[in-house]
């Protein structure tokens, strides 16, 4: 029998399965698996040598990125049947860079119960073993896969003070490190693959000496980048260039002056002079 949600109606559960450790799953992921009605899963393949592994037969209903618009709405239906359902992906949690975020939201929109489990995640394995400080960070999940896309939001991010967890594909990893570096400075990152797989490894230093340092491109990648540690630190700049730093981030004039006043702890009067005496000169 599943287990009662906290009101006792019918659930969407939200079910972590192991990233590659089949020993990683939880005990009360298993209890779910064989208690619910069906199983949403990205890729039914994949989901039924998983429940094989666990002596699990359940019915199995395709959920991915292409298809969830569609079958939301008989998620719900389901539900209303009063229904138990579960969720998963083909690794790790549910929506954290997988599909399941529309039919999750759609569920609740319509007054059902959604219940996430907690289980395995990839990042938080890579963030922990980092040697990277842990106690602020943003995960940003996958950049563009487009070059030129990946430096704009790396733009965005890179006066970002503290540590940003990405992940990659193999195909790009390189890439990516490389834009990292071109945005972000030569900093300290920690990259890992196949986590808790027999083959994981994790390589840490600066980014130029982990891209000389990869022997083996293969498997998921999760970066762990340390945050802007100089943001407040201005001395290498001139007062010009600090202007159109902001300038560029799309700040008007007087509010780039003001803001770079502020910062440099300078009046606000000598630093107009400065910016209007370079325009005059240039």
């Amino acid at each position: 029998m599943v287990q009662e949600s906290y009101d006792g109606s019918a659930t969407l559960y939200l079910i972590p399965t192991p990233i590659g450790n089949m020993d990683d799953i939880t005990n009360r992921s298993i209890v779910l698996l064989r208690s619910v009605d069906l199983i949403l899963c990205e890729d039914t393949r994949t989901s039924l040598s998983l429940l094989k592994n666990f002596n699990i037969s359940k019915k199995l209903v395709s959920c991915h990125e292409f298809n969830e618009d569609k079958i939301k709405e008989f998620v719900v239906q389901e539900l209303k049947s009063g229904k138990n359902i579960g969720l998963i992906t083909d690794q790790g949690s549910p929506i954290i860079s997988d599909p399941g975020y529309i039919v999750c939201r759609y569920v609740i929109e319509n007054g059902y119960n959604v219940v996430g489990l907690p289980g395995a995640t990839a990042f938080v394995p890579a963030l922990i073993s980092s040697g990277i400080n842990s106690n602020h960070f943003l995960y940003y999940g996958f950049l563009n896969s487009k070059s030129s896309k990946q430096l704009q939001e790396l733009e965005m991010l890179k006066n970002y003070p503290f540590t940003i967890i990405f992940y990659e594909a193999p195909h790009r990893i390189e890439m990516t490190l490389k834009n990292i570096q071109k945005v972000f400075g030569d900093r300290y990152i920690s990259i890992s693959r196949e986590i808790s797989k027999l083959y994981e490894e994790i390589i840490r230093g600066k980014i130029s000496d982990c891209l000389s340092n990869m022997t083996t491109i293969k498997g998921e990648y999760v970066i762990v980048v340390e945050g802007c540690t100089n943001l407040n630190d201005f001395s290498s700049l001139s007062i010009i260039s600090h202007i159109d730093m902001y300038l560029d981030d799309g700040l008007g004039e007087m509010e780039a002056i003001k803001k770079v006043a502020r910062e440099r702890k300078v009046a606000k009067s000598i630093i107009y002079k400065e910016y209007i005496n370079s325009k005059k000169s240039g």
